[in-house]
């Protein structure tokens, strides 16, 4: 049963060595984990099958506060990488290397392999190449048919098969991968909430893979992550595709001017309010808490100005997966939330383009409740597009309720922001379903007085959305 007083805000939780047991995974819920994540560039299927399982256990039980936990599969995508290498290399500033995409392991001591064929033919004299997420920075010098001449411009030790990037260059691979497609697949078979897409570039990636859950008659919904300039230009038709819209500073950050983020980072959330998409942010937001106990004081203004964004989830990475402080990390983004929604958000959501009469309904509903004063909105929905649409509208302090007999849309509601899901097994029945969700609401909100709600029913007629009305219950 959903906590009265969870945030609006939703949690992501990397699952890694840190936190892929059941036991950490059970107390990663209960401090406010909603959306479990899998990263498909680290985890084999083995362990996402044991993280799976898990979750659906405690699915089961339903013994945390913060109502179900949504499983997201992260795909790889069209990753570029350096090649093994025996022991670690130690490159200096100033020094000359070259950067080779011969196959063998150890062409020279000077060499580093990067596993793009077509590595030569899309950088030119003066570019740019970033390892190991811009750690480890080179200019290219010249080049041949195999190699290119670089000068170190940011030294450091270089491990095995580090992310290489090519700032302001498109990358010529798929957008799925063959891997890629293996571990779609795997993400139907097991019915996982969410398919996290790499490396975005253009609307047609998220048709592609569309395509491929329709053939499988999948309901997962699709989050198209924003990791290069590409995708940038293209945020407007990605936003309108896509289910999600991830905002992967990781990435983006050294695929893009650094210093222009923060201003990124509003474009893409403007454009998730303007097109009533769900939106996420992530990457570095507690960054300093895989290895400490409290975050800086810049990481908790981040979150927050994330937050004013109107972000729906915000995401952590390494500091769950390998953090030492993973249960503290979801505990603090919490705590920043619930002190952050107090305050109206950017205003992003004004600028919506949906004009149809369901999105209007929508925004009736919250502005009745806010002239009633009502303790909440209901929403009654099976595909959970009536929750979607309420969701865009942003009632301010005002939470929302949303009952569902789908169990796919119960899991996919878990990053739904504002939105607190709960299962029926029946809606088919108006007058029944109405007085057993005032029974519910009653019993969890725990309060001595009649509660009043403003309540959207999308489920009782052919239309989306055919009733709203103000309903009370009594103590």
């Amino acid at each position: 049963m959903p906590n009265m007083k969870a945030t609006k805000t939703k949690v992501i939780a990397t699952i890694g060595p840190s936190t892929n047991k059941y036991d950490v995974l059970k107390d990663l819920h209960n401090a406010g984990m909603n959306v479990a994540r899998i990263n498909m560039s680290h985890a084999s299927h083995a362990d996402a099958i044991n993280i799976i399982q898990s979750i659906n256990k405690i699915n089961k039980q339903q013994s945390g506060v913060y109502g179900p936990i949504g499983i997201l599969l992260d795909t790889q995508g069209p990753e570029i990488r350096t090649g093994i290498s025996k022991s670690d290399i130690n490159l200096q500033t100033g020094d000359i290397v070259n950067l080779t995409i011969r196959d063998d392991v150890d062409v020279e001591t000077s060499s580093i392999k990067i596993n793009y064929k077509g590595l030569i033919n899309s950088v030119h004299k003066g570019s740019k190449i970033s390892i190991d997420n811009g750690l480890l920075n080179f200019k290219v010098l010249t080049k041949d048919n195999q190699s290119l001449r670089c000068k170190v411009l940011d030294g450091g030790t270089l491990g095995s098969k580090r992310h290489v990037n090519l700032p302001g260059v498109r990358v010529d691979l798929p957008s799925i991968t063959n891997k890629d497609r293996k571990d779609i697949n795997f993400a139907i078979k097991h019915n996982v909430s969410f398919i996290a897409l790499s490396f975005v570039r253009s609307a047609k990636d998220i048709f592609t893979l569309r395509s491929i859950l329709k053939r499988n008659k999948s309901p997962i919904k699709i989050i198209a992550k924003i990791e290069n300039q590409e995708g940038l230009d293209n945020i407007h038709e990605i936003t309108q595709a896509a289910d999600i819209v991830m905002v992967a500073r990781g990435d983006l950050g050294i695929e893009t001017n650094l210093a222009d983020l923060p201003n990124i980072q509003r474009r893409i959330m403007y454009a998730s309010a303007k097109w009533g998409t769900r939106s996420i942010v992530a990457t570095h937001l507690l960054e300093s808490m895989i290895n400490n106990p409290t975050p800086t004081r810049a990481e908790v203004t981040d979150v927050a100005n994330a937050i004013y964004e109107g972000a729906d989830a915000v995401m952590l990475s390494g500091e769950t997966s390998v953090g030492k402080y993973p249960i503290q990390c979801i505990k603090m983004l919490k705590q920043i939330a619930l002190k952050t929604e107090q305050f109206r958000t950017l205003g992003y959501e004004k600028f919506l383009q949906d004009s149809s009469d369901w999105q209007n309904i929508a925004e009736g509903a919250r502005d009745l409740a806010k002239r009633v004063s009502a303790d909440g909105i209901i929403v009654i929905t099976r595909s959970g597009e009536t929750a979607n649409v309420i969701s865009n509208t942003k009632p301010f302090r005002m939470p929302i309720y949303a009952f569902t007999n789908n169990l796919n849309t119960f899991y996919q509601l878990s990053l739904y922001g504002g939105i607190n899901p709960y299962f029926l097994k029946s809606i088919a029945n108006q007058s029944t379903t109405i007085s057993k969700i005032k029974s519910i609401l009653a019993s969890s909100m725990n309060v001595k007085r009649s509660l009043k709600f403003v309540l959207i029913a999308g489920v009782y007629s052919a239309s989306h959305t055919d009733s709203i009305q103000i309903i009370n219950t009594n103590v």
